[in-house]
């Protein structure tokens, strides 16, 4: 048994597979085609250790056509055309027809994912491709409009505890070992694996082989050799791929929505996974101008000193600035008014006739502008009472537009 515990408990059928019920249960979709033999082409994304491989393989198991698989990083169009040609050649492939499972699929670059296109589209190849990436940035569109696109999710802790005592008592996995380990170690196993099966498998199948056996001749595995095992708790997280935009939308949203305990988890999540602290600094000063506005203006002082501070102080120290910054956004009153009116303002210039820029307010730095109508007839606010002057500034055609309408959080000025 030379390969790892996760590749021998692998799961041969889909009864066996566990987890991905929204996409999996019995009268999904996916799970009817798959049993039916009649599956179209398939884009899988997820996190590692969320079962893609696995369910490619039960795929394997299952269909009446030649199975074949590469991996992305080691694979090239070489590879895919000698899959094309055995699948075309009669003698070898009756059907004419077989699925290339392709792992982590996003690393082919554009001239490989078009070499799999012609015979994506005619049915020679049915393809199943693997990511960890969004595929809808990753992935030729041509390919995308061809298969069917499935997230699958992180295995929640009771996936992967159901796991774990399978792999505990298959023959194949570590059933011939003599183990002990109460179901509480086992919770606390899958609880910080972080989704990750995978993690889990590694972490039990190397507690079982460096802990020596009692009296008893019994492997005895606790919390501490497991934690020992594992480490320290996955965050899922990748600063360059898909989780990089749920993290920063969610953290960005948190401080939107005045929740300053999930600005602060959502931050950690960035800081502990490798986020670059000015991008970070800087998602706090966007949100202080646009979401908090006029409702609370020293919200936009307090993020840019922040930005700045960060940029000299660096990290660890910047994760105080950081927090101070994104809670004080949070918990400062909402206003979107002035965000509003200068979209919609953007938006009149660029699709309308908005007419012409009113003579009194135009600028005369020239002599003998005047005599042209420019700046004639302009009223100086401060020379009337409360420095206001009821004139006009708008153009003609835009008279009467409101683009600035302030909502209940926001003080006008008397």
């Amino acid at each position: 048994m030379n390969e790892p515990l996760a590749y021998r408990v692998r799961p041969k059928t889909l009864e066996e597979y566990v987890g991905q019920e929204h996409v999996l249960g019995k009268d999904k979709i996916l799970y009817r085609t798959i049993k039916a033999d009649r599956l179209s082409s398939l884009i899988l994304f997820g996190p590692p250790g969320c079962g893609k491989t696995s369910l490619a393989q039960v795929i394997s198991e299952t269909t009446k056509y030649k199975f074949y698989k590469i991996n992305a990083v080691t694979a090239g169009v070489a590879d895919i055309k000698a899959v094309i040609e055995e699948t075309k050649n009669y003698m070898l492939n009756p059907t004419g027809k077989a699925i290339l499972f392709i792992d982590e699929i996003h690393r082919f670059n554009k001239l490989q994912q078009d070499a799999l296109l012609p015979y994506v589209e005619n049915g020679t190849i049915i393809l199943i491709g693997a990511t960890t990436e969004n595929p809808y940035f990753e992935v030729n569109k041509a390919l995308i409009s061809r298969s069917m696109v499935v997230k699958l999710e992180p295995l929640t802790q009771d996936d992967i505890f159901k796991v774990l005592k399978m792999a505990l008592t298959k023959k194949e996995g570590l059933g011939e070992y003599n183990i002990k380990i109460e179901d509480e170690t086992l919770e606390k196993l899958s609880n910080i694996s972080g989704g990750d099966v995978r993690t889990a498998l590694n972490a039990l199948e190397i507690a079982t082989l460096t802990t020596s056996m009692n009296e008893n001749g019994e492997i005895v595995l606790t919390d501490e050799i497991l934690q020992n095992c594992v480490q320290t708790k996955k965050a899922v997280f990748d600063k360059s791929g898909d989780s990089h935009y749920d993290n920063i939308s969610a953290f960005i949203k948190s401080m939107r929505g005045s929740d300053p305990d999930a600005v602060l988890f959502y931050l950690a999540r960035a800081l502990h996974g490798g986020e670059d602290p000015m991008f970070l600094a800087r998602r706090i000063v966007i949100c202080a101008s646009e979401d908090v506005g006029l409702a609370n203006p020293n919200a936009l002082v307090v993020a840019n000193a922040a930005m700045q501070a960060v940029h000299m102080v660096g990290m660890p120290e910047a994760r105080i600035i950081l927090a101070e910054a994104a809670v004080y956004v949070a918990n400062s009153k909402k206003s979107n008014a002035t965000y509003l009116g200068i979209d919609k303002a953007l938006e009149d210039v660029s699709s309308k006739d908005t007419g012409t820029i009113p003579m009194h307010i135009r600028n005369a730095p020239a002599e003998g502008m005047k005599n042209l109508g420019y700046s004639i007839g302009y009223k100086y606010p401060h020379d009337f009472p409360g420095h206001v002057v009821d004139q006009q500034y708008l153009p003609d055609k835009m008279l009467g537009t409101k683009y600035y309408v302030p909502d209940e959080n926001v003080k006008n000025i008397e």
